[in-house]
């Protein structure tokens, strides 16, 4: 990554101004612009997350925003009403409050003296999300967007529930809000006001995994938000951007081929990153790409962005199982649109042990297999979502296979690449009214080591659609259709290609209320893969080296300590995965204020009970200037019995030694087929 500071514009900061809604609040932005747009007036670029403009992102919104405003443009960073600086509390995401703010925010903008009327949105994750969100109510000033690691649907392919299946990342997201919204606001910046305003906070923005868990179904709820209601809603242009390690990639191919305006797909080997700080790499000169886009939506200049194919994507080459990767190998294919015509679908039947290749093999295929599988499988899956701040990749599947049915190729006589999303068909039965499915697909090297390169779950009594599941009349069989996550991925000659069913994946996603035993026909049971043969048109698509702004400079206090950690207590036959995010502290030079943050996770199990597995998250935050310090402490504990979650939480806030806020809550919601 190269660090950039001779820029064509002189660039002029302004750390902190306030942004007034019509109903007299007031959010809070940091904006960077050329220092003469007063005089000639620029195209703005509006990102709007909850992330804490002042400290918590600081160190990206500087590399991002000031490039972009050193290359003609006003980029405003606002945080959300409820965080930061800004007025209000924070009560849960996406709602409408956040959506009118918004486009109140663009109108702003525009009518600013620096700003010529045209503004763009971006964002990554919450950033992304509410940009598709407000492109979909179509405020005249917003020209284009670009959208990373986002979602059109909140239900189908978010962090709460994947298949209708209840995700840990749930819990996870909600402790990240949870702690989010615990943070004052800076007295520097806001005066004697900073303690009223952090007591609204910690009073009213409330605990989300009670809300998120209160919609288990595909409900109104997450219909509000889910662009994927009314594709034709967004009338301006789309960059769709995400990464093979990213939980939230199937959305930009349904993009891709949904919306009716110009759009572009960008996927690369990146977690939840933006592509030019993209871990696994390699990272691209993602900010000269987007100010291509930029230039083209919002200066009406031929900069040759729409002349790219509709589709860029990273095709991976095999490698062995690891749970962090700093590079993949892979290289670059381009589709001229999506669905793509170059892409042909190889049908696999599924015969015992096997994936039958020829049709011999097929009419031996009409045996049954049963499966119950213990609740080790799982352990070692990483997360729902890659953030690459830990080990969070899959481990070598092997050990997970072992509860496991295992169906699988020959070696292959030529090397196999995939573009595109696998499915399965299925006809199964279940001993149990309430049970899942996951299914993984696995690249298996010639010494054994068998790598995760796609998986997908399915809570099986949402086999006829999310809505309104139906649960399962024991002993019965049932066709379903599972869906893997889109892939990108290249099986070398000489490997295996590896199909895995198990009754359950935790921690990664919470298991049925009791254990399940799946039977699958293996005659009417087929594994789809979309192949896609080598063009003479791969290897066109090149992107220039990483670039970024001078980031600010920052002071570790404490050192940073990530890591994965498996417990397994033979006696009691308990076994905990241990997660750990612990920042440490940190000082940043620019404001005089150190920073301190920690998550720490714990998924555990007793195997064979499956009442026993129990998720319990905590954090702690620290912010502190002088003779002035605050810090927050939380806790979540997620169980549940056969018929019931149960959330216990609590929040205790501190400002120097002395606890000023404390508040604990005990939730009890019914499982809804979950």
């Amino acid at each position: 990554m190269r660090v950039v500071s001779d820029f064509p514009y002189t660039i002029r900061e302004i750390e902190h101004t306030l942004i007034p809604m019509s109903d007299g609040a007031r959010l809070a932005a940091r904006i960077w612009m050329p220092e003469q747009a007063e005089e000639k007036p620029v195209p703005a670029i509006f990102e709007y997350i909850p992330y804490r403009k002042r400290d918590l992102v600081r160190y990206r919104d500087s590399m991002t925003h000031a490039w972009f405003a050193g290359h003609g443009y006003a980029c405003v960073r606002v945080d959300l009403r409820g965080s930061g600086e800004s007025d209000g509390a924070l009560v849960d995401q996406y709602r409408q409050q956040e959506m009118e703010d918004g486009i109140e925010v663009i109108r702003w903008i525009a009518e600013q003296p620096w700003c010529n009327g045209r503004v763009g949105m971006m964002g990554i994750s919450w950033g992304g999300f509410n940009s598709l969100q407000i492109a979909a109510l179509r405020p005249p000033e917003l020209k284009a967007i670009i959208t990373a690691s986002s979602t059109d649907d909140l239900y189908r392919d978010n962090m709460h529930y994947m298949g209708g299946c209840l995700l840990s990342d749930n819990l996870s997201e909600a402790t990240t809000m949870f702690s989010i919204n615990t943070c004052p606001p800076d007295p520097e910046l806001v005066g004697d006001r900073w303690r009223e305003m952090w007591l609204e906070r910690l009073e009213g923005s409330g605990h989300w995994l009670d809300i998120w868990l209160r919609h288990q179904r595909r409900d109104d709820y997450w219909k509000h938000g889910s662009v994927a209601e009314d594709y034709s809603a967004i009338r301006c242009p789309v960059m769709a951007v995400g990464g093979w390690a990213d939980g939230y990639t199937n959305a930009i191919f349904r993009l891709l081929e949904h919306l009716e305006v110009p759009r572009l797909g960008l996927v690369g080997p990146w977690g939840h990153k933006y592509p030019h700080l993209g871990v696994p790499g390699p990272a691209i000169g993602f900010l000269q790409e987007a100010l291509r886009w930029w230039d083209h939506w919002l200066k009406d200049e031929e900069t040759g962005i729409m002349e790219e194919p509709t589709l860029r994507a990273y095709m991976l080459d095999s490698i062995a199982p690891s749970t962090r990767y700093k590079h993949r190998p892979g290289r670059w294919v381009e589709e001229p649109s999506w669905p793509s015509p170059n892409i042909g679908i190889w049908r696999l039947p599924l015969a015992p042990g096997r994936l039958a290749l020829s049709e011999a093999q097929r009419r031996r295929g009409d045996a049954i297999q049963t499966i119950q599988s213990p609740l080790s499988v799982g352990l070692f899956a990483g997360k729902w979502c890659s953030y690459t701040a830990a080990p969070d990749l899959p481990h070598d599947q092997r050990e997970e296979d072992g509860g496991a049915l295992i169906f699988e190729t020959g070696p292959l006589e030529e090397t196999v690449e995939l573009l595109g999303s696998p499915s399965i068909e299925l006809e199964v039965e279940s001993n149990r009214p309430v049970a899942m499915v996951a299914v993984r697909l696995s690249d298996v090297a010639p010494d054994g080591k068998a790598t995760r390169i796609t998986y997908g779950l399915l809570n099986l009594t949402h086999r006829n659609g999310h809505a309104e599941p139906e649960a399962l009349e024991p002993d019965t069989p049932y066709s379903v259709t599972v869906e893997l996550n889109y892939i990108a991925q290249a099986f070398p000659k000489g490997h295996r290609i590896r199909l895995s069913i198990s009754t359950s994946y935790w921690p990664l996603a919470w298991p049925p209320p009791q254990a399940v035993c799946l039977t699958i026909h293996c005659g009417p049971s087929a594994l789809s893969l979309p192949v896609r043969p080598p063009r003479k048109e791969d290897g066109r698509v090149q992107f220039p080296p990483a670039e970024v702004a001078p980031p600010p400079y920052t002071r570790q206090l404490e050192p940073k300590h990530h890591n994965w950690l498996v417990h397994r207590d033979l006696a009691a036959d308990v076994s905990t995965l241990e997660v750990i995010k612990d920042e440490g502290k940190f000082w940043i030079e620019a404001i005089d204020l150190t920073v301190g943050t920690g998550t720490w996770d714990w998924y555990t199990y007793r195997d064979g009970d499956f009442g026993s597995p129990r998720g319990e998250t905590r954090t702690e935050r620290f912010f502190g200037r002088g003779d002035w310090s605050v810090r927050t402490r939380t806790r979540t504990v997620l169980t549940a019995d056969t018929t019931h979650f149960h959330i216990h939480a609590e929040l205790d806030a501190y400002e120097g030694n002395k606890r000023v806020y404390s508040q604990n809550w005990d939730r009890h919601i019914p499982r809804d087929l979950v």
